[in-house]
């Protein structure tokens, strides 16, 4: 069941100010913001939006994790994106969405309503550029997720997913060894999106494990013990330089 929060947070209040679509926004442009504004709440496996559906509202992710998917005709699904907080949900200029939207754990969205968002993105310089910059960076994860799909082995991908992890979880020291860092997904959910099998999946991390490279506190928590050899896991050519 969808809630409507009543303890709205001021924008200079919130936990995403400065990664959000709000970023580089002034007090005048915030208050704008703040008039078409709502927060909603969503519990863990609730589907937000129907691929198709009228897009009402687009929404940043406070807190939670979002996936996108896509189902065929013959009902195989295939996960193609997780949103995480300052994440940007629709497409200004777009009447419906491309894609089925669901809260993967429980989730809060800072919503504006979509008419008067996009008059506020053709009328506000700083809303626009920011929408562009958040446009641009899914482009890069959109590729690097190709390569991941395409090329990498199954360990590769378990490394790659968990580095993301660290990067998006602590926006202040991301890659540091000794870091706790929640999973927020559930083992088959993990498998859904890397394309793997649930078997896969769990044999990749008690690999890890016995590397002595992350350590589980239980299902859903874990700490990086060696951020050097997690990288090397992820097949990365991280100094952009020539493998021989």
């Amino acid at each position: 069941m969808v809630l409507f929060r009543t303890n709205i947070l001021k924008c200079n209040e919130c936990p995403i100010r400065h990664r959000a679509v709000c970023a580089n926004c002034n007090d005048i442009e915030l208050n704008l913001l703040e008039n078409i504004k709502t927060y909603k709440s969503y519990s863990a496996g609730e589907r937000i939006l129907w691929r198709g559906e009228e897009l009402i509202f687009v929404a940043s992710v406070v807190n939670g994790v979002v996936s996108l998917s896509k189902t065929l005709e013959d009902g195989r699904k295939q996960m193609v994106g997780l949103l995480l907080p300052s994440d940007f949900i629709g497409r200004p200029g777009r009447k419906e969405i491309e894609f089925d939207v669901t809260a993967t754990t429980d989730v809060t969205l800072c919503c504006f309503k979509r008419k008067p968002f996009e008059k506020l993105v053709k009328e506000t310089p700083a809303i626009a550029q920011r929408l562009m910059e958040l446009a641009l960076d899914e482009l890069d994860a959109a590729r690097d997720w190709m390569l991941l799909l395409g090329r990498k082995t199954a360990l590769e991908k378990i490394a790659t997913f968990m580095e993301m992890f660290m990067r998006r979880s602590n926006s202040q020291n991301p890659l540091k060894s000794h870091q706790n860092i929640h999973l927020p997904l559930r083992r088959e959910e993990v498998a859904d999106y890397l394309g793997l099998t649930l078997e896969t999946v769990s044999r990749q991390l008690n690999y890890l494990k016995k590397m002595e490279i992350i350590d589980f506190v239980d299902r859903r928590n874990f700490q990086v013990l060696n951020i050097s050899a997690l990288q090397n896991a992820t097949g990365d050519d991280s100094d952009g330089g020539v493998i021989n």
